[in-house]
Parts: structure tokens; sequence; C-alpha cells
């Protein structure tokens, strides 16, 4: 079995092959192709928790990850996690990996491809709620999916004026009250949040009911209990909201003109996880990288 430790994982990710990832994976996913189950947990007491997300999909293979949130946490990451990957053949352990920084990087990723799809074609501002790990990833992500003249940053206190004649608004903050406001909305423009706030939401409910087209990456997963679910979007119903991955596809429309307001509200699915760690994989065996060690075979 490989092990690749984070620093390995930065060096060999693929960050432009991994929009093309995503959304093979997302169209496999909602061509009901691929497997998951929305994220299950064990809590730790009141102070964290400890995420399992299994998946299997035909482009990227089979694997778990293990993520822990750790909200109080102030000198390591609130998220962290490890990705292990099967050969789907097999079922044989393949490799183990770090999985903060690709859990990082394909949230972002997945907002990005979101906004290719679903932002008018003349969007060219872009503001960013938030200056934490989720925003700096998105200044890494989202100009590798569209070319934006103008990309605005805010922290608190900042949020209304970021938004205020942005074409594309991207939330990424850990609020449990409103950051993004209807009535600060440019019309026309596409909103994404891949924020979590305890018993409440970044994102102002109007947007949610007034949004002209809200896009999820899995229904299941967005509707599911928490931790798996996005409450906010309750309001809307199933029947309310389309698949990242219909879209990828064409069996579902996103923006159909350019006055629409469109919304991607992110949960995070195990199959994202898996695209990244499979370019990952790949990329290692070709370059030698990573430290082979021998399991314990065990003999029924």
């Amino acid at each position: 079995m490989l092990v690749l430790s984070r620093h390995e994982v930065e060096e060999l990710l693929d960050l432009d092959a991994l929009l093309d990832a995503l959304a093979a994976a997302h169209a496999e996913l909602s061509a009901g192709k691929a497997s998951l189950v929305p994220r299950m947990g064990a809590f730790a007491g009141e102070t964290g928790i400890l995420g399992a997300m299994p998946a299997y999909a035909p482009s990227s293979g089979l694997g778990c990850k293990l993520v822990t949130l750790f909200p109080g946490n102030l000198d390591r990451p609130t998220h962290q996690a490890m990705i292990a990957l099967f050969e789907p053949g097999t079922g044989t352990p393949a490799a183990l990996m770090d999985g903060t920084y690709i859990t990082a990087m394909r949230t972002a990723a997945a907002a990005a491809l979101a906004t290719r799809l679903l932002a008018r074609p003349d969007a060219r501002v872009l503001a960013i709620l938030g200056t934490g790990v989720q925003s700096r990833s998105a200044q890494e992500m989202f100009p590798r999916a569209r070319e934006f003249a103008e990309v605005r940053v805010a922290g608190r206190g900042e949020f209304e004026e970021a938004v205020r004649g942005a074409d594309v608004v991207h939330a990424t903050t850990a609020a449990a009250e409103p950051v993004v406001r209807f009535d600060w909305l440019s019309p026309g423009a596409h909103v994404s949040s891949v924020g979590y706030g305890a018993g409440g939401s970044e994102l102002e409910p109007e947007i949610v009911e007034r949004a002209d087209v809200v896009v999820v990456e899995q229904r299941d997963s967005a509707f599911a209990p928490l931790p798996a679910g996005a409450p906010e979007l309750e309001p809307r119903g199933r029947d309310g909201v389309v698949e990242l991955g219909e879209i990828v596809a064409g069996t579902a429309v996103g923006r159909s003109s350019d006055e629409q307001v469109t919304l991607y509200k992110s949960v995070g699915v195990a199959v994202q996880d898996l695209a990244a760690a499979a370019l990952v994989l790949v990329a290692a065996r070709e370059r030698g990288v990573g430290q082979e060690i021998e399991l314990e075979e065990i003999h029924a």
C-alpha cells in the first residue's frame, strides 16, 4: 500500500485536471453509475465530529475519507482528513493519503465548476466572502474556471460592500447568520455557498427561496440530516433543485437567461474526494513518489 504525506499530495494534485475529474464524477453520480452514502458521523462529546464518507465511481475507483471537524481548533485546521483507496476489482488496500488539502481544494474546485456552468457568460467580478482556508482555496480555483477582471476578498464588516455589484458571490464562512442577502445581489448574479455554521446559515433564506435555479451535488446528500445535509434547503424541497452532474451531462437546465439568479449549495460528497485522490495516486505512481508499506496478510 502506498502512503502519501500532505506535502506529497500538495505536489501531486493537478488543479487544472481536477475540474474535469469532478465533472466526470458528478455526471456518473447523477446518472446512477456511482455509489455513495451521505456523510455519517460520530460526535466526540461537544468538541467535534468524526465523519466517514465511502464511495465508488467508475472514473476514480473505490475509497473512503475519514474527516474530523473541530471548530475550536486554534493551532491546527478545523477540518482534518485522510483518504484510503482500494483496488475496485478486489477490495485490496491501494493507498492511504492525507485528505486535508484534498478536502479544501475539491470543495473549491466543485464550486468553481458550478460557476463555470452557471454564471453569466460576461461575469467578470468575483466576491469571495471569508478569509480562511476555503477562501484561499477559492482564490486558487475560481480563476481556473473563469476569467475575472476583479476579485474581491472580504472579511467581517465588508460583506455587503463586496457583494454589491459582483457577478459571482462565493461564501466560505462558518457564520450561523447570513453574510449574503438577496437585496445585495445584482440581477443575474451567481451565488455559491460552501460554509457550514452550526445552527444557522451564511445564506439569507430569501436567496434559497427566490433563486431561479438551485444546484446541489446530490439530492440525497443535500436533504439528509446533519452532519450530511443543508437544512437551509428544506423550504426548496427535492423537486426544487437540480444536481450538478445533471447540468454537466445536459439532462437538466442550468441558467437560461442573463437575468436569473442562480445558487450552488455545497455539502461535500465523497466522489469529489475520490476524483482528487485518484489523480494524486496516478501521479504518485508515475513519479515514484510515496512510501510503500506491507500490510500483514490475513488467511481465513
